[in-house]
Parts: C-alpha cells; structure tokens; sequence
C-alpha cells in the first residue's frame, strides 16, 4: 500500500470508532450534505459475519496521527462479489483513496484463492458529486453498473394508528420467540427477492447468522403481511438511522403473486404508523432504480422522495496466485 511520506495504514480497533465514526460523517457531509452513517452501522461492519478486522479492512492514518481513511468489505463472503467501501476525509485523507482501495482489492484477489475460484466481481459505490473517488475507481478498472436512491419521507401528520389495509390483507409483527415464524419470515423475503438483481441467496442459518450479528433488532417494528391467512409480504426494519431520528426500512419483500394488491404499500404504511408512534420524524430506505418489481414506483405513491443518489461501478479481480 503506497501512502505519502509519513502515513500509515494499520487495522482497525474497537477504540478507533469514534474516530472512523468522524471521517465516514464528514464524507457524508461534503457528498450528500448530511450524515448518512450510525455508530451502530460502524459497529455492524466490525462485528459482522465472516468479516475478519485484522484482514478485511485498513485505517489510513496521517502524519499527526489522525484516522482519515477507512476501508472495508462489506459483508464479505456472499459468493462470487465482493463490495468494497472507503471513506476518506474529504480535506485531509483524499491521498489514501487509492492506495487504501488497492489494499482492498489485494484482498478480494486473496479472497478469490481461498474460496478456489478463478476470479471475484468486486463493487464499490459513489455519490455522483465524488468524483476524486469516481476518477480513482476509473483509473482502478471500475465501471459504471447501475444507480440506486436513498429515499425519505416526513411522519409529520402521520397517525400512530395504522390505516386499515386493503380487504383480506392483515398486518402483523413477526413473533421474535417463535422459530416458525421467523422460517415463514425468512421463506418469503428469500424467496421474493430471487428475482431481483444481484441478490445472493441466503439459507436460514446463515441470514439468522447475520441477524444476530446486528448490534440491535427491533423485533417489534418487523412485519408480516397475510393475504387470506397466507404469508404473502414481509418489512423488516433497523436502527441504523436512529442518530437521524429516522425509521429505516431495510428491507421490503412481497411474493410475485401477491404485488401489486397493495400488499407492499399497506406494510409501508403501517411501518410508518408504527415509526410516528415511536416519535421519529423520518422514515428512509434505499431502492436500486434497476429492480424490475419497480419499487421506485411505489415508494413515491406512499410519499417518498429521494434524498440523493448513488452510483454502483463494478470490476473483476483475479485470484491470487
């Protein structure tokens, strides 16, 4: 890794959040104007399944001694790609850009060997105003993909009372102590994103592996929606954007047979309610603008609004040899 004169680069430790918490901020702030990023979600990142801190990620540190750089690999291990972040501080840290995403793509190359394959696709994401970062992911081989959307809406005037949903359909919280249900719950989100693009399917055991993983689950704002009695759609929420007093929808599932009946939008609607009860002003989520259920759609018929966008560049990386 060849950073400047007088930097260095090491991995990171559990005392070092707060300082990875204020460089991801102030990349946040100059991208996209606001933080967009928890301690929780940093908390995440360390502690996540099969993500090794003494292997899958670096600090880029400067010569006063200063934390201004952070990579990782995001949930690394989800079959043939990889995702890689890095974050630099917008005034100081913009020299470890790309020797800090060179150490990352070492890694996937590493990777790529230990798990026997020839190659890894390996991603990375920018805000279209970062064009250091979009130049150095170019000059790294990296290619545009596709464009996703961060997406928010105000719970200003939004009943703590769920609004009655579309005949036959029933919402309800999913049973955190009942091991069949979180198998129905599990069932339906694997089964309808299997169509969605670059979604890498998960058994059981492993998305319970990930989910306990979590730094906190707020079981009571997870849902499931019941079309005559039949599990047919599933909200699952974090609280990652607590900091920003802010529900977060992490994901939103409704069976193909079932979309378009107003399975999806009820689910929203009373995760909103359920949001507005707890006091949050916000609620948010992400949509990839590529998915062909053309979830976009709906997120605005529900009073979303993107905040901001988000491009994805993609490029292969050869096994290490």
């Amino acid at each position: 890794m060849e950073l400047p004169a007088g930097w260095t680069a090491r991995r990171p430790r559990p005392t070092d959040i707060p300082q990875i918490l204020a460089v991801v901020h102030a990349s946040d702030i100059a991208a996209v104007g606001e933080p967009d990023f928890s301690i929780e979600e940093v908390r995440e990142v360390l502690a996540a399944p099969n993500f090794d801190p003494d292997r899958d990620s670096w600090l880029a540190v400067d010569p006063a001694g200063e934390v201004v750089g952070w990579a990782y690999l995001d949930k690394p291990g989800r079959g043939d790609q990889e995702f890689v972040e890095v974050y630099a501080h917008p005034e100081r840290g913009h020299p470890a850009l790309a020797p800090l995403l060179a150490g990352q793509l070492a890694r996937v190359a590493e990777r790529a060997a230990q798990a026997g394959l020839d190659r890894l696709t390996v991603r990375a994401g920018a805000v279209p105003t970062e064009q250091r970062w979009i130049d150095t992911l170019r000059a790294a081989g990296f290619a545009f993909v596709k464009r996703y959307a961060r997406m928010r809406r105000s719970l200003a005037g939004v009943s703590a009372e769920p609004p009655a949903p579309p005949a036959g359909v029933r919402i309800r919280p999913v049973r955190p102590a009942d091991e069949e249900d979180l198998r129905t719950f599990h069932r339906v989100y694997d089964t309808a994103f299997r169509d969605t693009p670059d979604y890498p399917p998960r058994s059981y055991p492993r998305w319970r592996a990930e989910i306990a993983a979590l730094p906190s689950v707020p079981w009571d704002e997870w849902y499931v929606a019941e079309v005559d009695g039949e599990p047919a759609g599933v909200l699952q929420s974090s609280d990652q954007s607590l900091d920003a007093n802010e529900g977060w929808v992490r994901n939103l599932a409704v069976l193909a047979g079932h979309r378009r009946r107003g399975v999806g939008a009820a689910l929203l609607r009373h995760a909103f309610a359920g949001y507005a009860a707890r006091g949050r002003a916000y609620a948010g989520l992400g949509v990839d603008l590529s998915n062909p259920t053309e979830a976009v759609h709906l997120y605005r018929a529900v009073g979303m609004t993107p905040q901001y966008e988000a491009d994805i560049f993609e490029r292969s990386v050869q096994a290490a040899h």
